[in-house]
């Protein structure tokens, strides 16, 4: 899919709330175009501060929407957080490679994802919703679902490491150490770079060629 980079100026649709640091940004996609797993770089206007996030929505829909976390002392996460509709802000891209190839789709994925690193597989789950996928995802409280209600049960498994709840009590390393590993899958990782680095280890250590690896590090 091609798609076209653009940085302008756009509005802000409304800010959703899923949790008391994690929020979901809508916003005009003007003419930007993208594939499934890219990211934009949002920001304030009149600044030079931009921050990158994997786009959330899907290709087709209307609008952007971007998951976002509010980090401690993170400047461009708190200012986005208080916009309301109707605000400006700056966009620019998209940009990245952490899509998946028109001619892969008949295969099997495994996603793997720690905190808002689900982000990219909303978009690409949204986009190919026949695509044979299992979804691992990571966080640590019981409440940080990020609308996992938008995905078929039956292809998801929460982990919970800080406390009771989820499908398995753990991280998703531990998840991928239990489970059978299906070398032919194609694995796309996206979270904190240690689980990154762990579940490449554990991958590799399966079989699975480092050609069927992808990761996307969220910090």
């Amino acid at each position: 899919m091609e798609t076209t980079t653009t940085r302008t100026t756009y509005t802000v649709h409304h800010v959703r709330w899923l949790t008391d640091s994690v929020y979901v940004l809508r916003f005009d996609r003007g003419d930007i175009t993208f594939a499934a797993g890219q990211y934009v770089s949002v920001g304030p206007t009149g600044t030079i501060d931009m921050r990158e996030y994997s786009v959330y929505s899907a290709p087709d829909e209307p609008w952007l929407e971007v998951l976002v976390k509010v980090v401690d002392g993170g400047y461009v996460s708190r200012f986005l957080s208080q916009l309301t509709p109707g605000d400006p802000l700056n966009v620019d891209g998209p940009f990245g490679f952490f899509t998946i190839d028109p001619d892969w789709r008949e295969h099997t994925y495994r996603f793997v994802a720690t905190g808002t690193g689900i982000s990219p597989f909303h978009a690409i789950t949204r986009a190919y919703p026949g695509i044979d996928f299992h979804l691992l995802h990571g966080t640590r409280r019981q409440n940080e679902r990020f609308e996992l209600e938008h995905y078929d049960a039956r292809r998801v498994t929460r982990c919970v490491s800080r406390e009771p709840g989820g499908d398995l009590h753990g991280r998703v390393t531990d998840a991928l150490r239990a489970e059978p590993i299906d070398a032919e899958a194609r694995y796309y990782l996206c979270g904190n770079c240690d689980m990154i680095y762990e579940a490449f280890d554990i991958l590799q250590d399966a079989g699975v060629p480092h050609a069927n690896l992808f990761a996307e590090v969220y910090f």
